[in-house]
């Protein structure tokens, strides 16, 4: 069974992905760290992400990269968006990917394309959204809990920013696939949104957790 979770920065796809990983019993990819681990890369070299041929550059990295906590860091989110624009960065991504995907027992993948690009076929798909108002205040305050002294002000318009280069790159946009479960997390708790997307893959597929 694959399930592909969608979804805008923030929106808590991430949390909904890994609580369905959990209760089905199948491995989990954050695919968005894929790009983050290129960022790191980037700005570990000193280039340019803007430039596609730096990103590009940067794609050859060790799995090992992923376990990095410089990932999950603010700038890193922010270049990722930047050099995730590119197509020939999507493309030397997009493999390793689907071969997550397509392991044998399935996977649940999380991202900005997972139910449109990288797993169209997938059993069942959930578009994980929230107003930018609530995903900025979710970031801040994990910013907050980390030690982090930057402004909601700013992190509303980073988000903002990164929707607008997320939905209007040419490569593989933000977008919910048209056969796609929209899950609105604005006004739900962490399990209530976790609860709403387990009923919204049982309704698709009929599925039992494992164990």
């Amino acid at each position: 069974m694959i399930i592909a979770v969608d979804g805008p920065a923030a929106s808590g796809k991430g949390t909904i992905a890994r609580a369905l990983a959990a209760h089905y019993g199948l491995p989990h990819l954050d695919t968005g760290l894929l790009y983050r681990a290129v960022a790191w890369r980037v700005l570990q070299d000193g280039g340019d992400p803007e430039s596609e041929s730096d990103a590009l550059a940067a794609c050859s990295f060790e799995d090992a990269v992923l376990s990095n906590p410089a990932l999950k860091g603010e700038e890193t989110g922010r270049v990722a968006s930047i050099v995730s624009a590119h197509p020939l960065v999507r493309a030397a991504l997009i493999k390793r990917q689907k071969s997550f995907a397509q392991q044998p027992g399935g996977a649940v993948l999380d991202g900005r394309d997972i139910g449109t690009v990288i797993a169209p076929e997938a059993d069942a798909k959930l578009f994980v959204t929230a107003t930018p108002q609530t995903r900025a205040r979710r970031r801040h305050d994990e910013m907050q809990k980390a030690g982090s002294d930057g402004s909601y002000d700013k992190v509303l318009s980073d988000i903002r920013a990164r929707d607008r280069r997320d939905m209007a790159r040419e490569s593989a946009p933000l977008a919910q696939a048209a056969d796609a479960h929209l899950l609105d997390t604005t006004y739900l708790s962490i399990d209530a949104a976790v609860q709403r997307a387990i009923a919204l893959v049982d309704e698709r597929t009929g599925a039992k957790p494992q164990g």
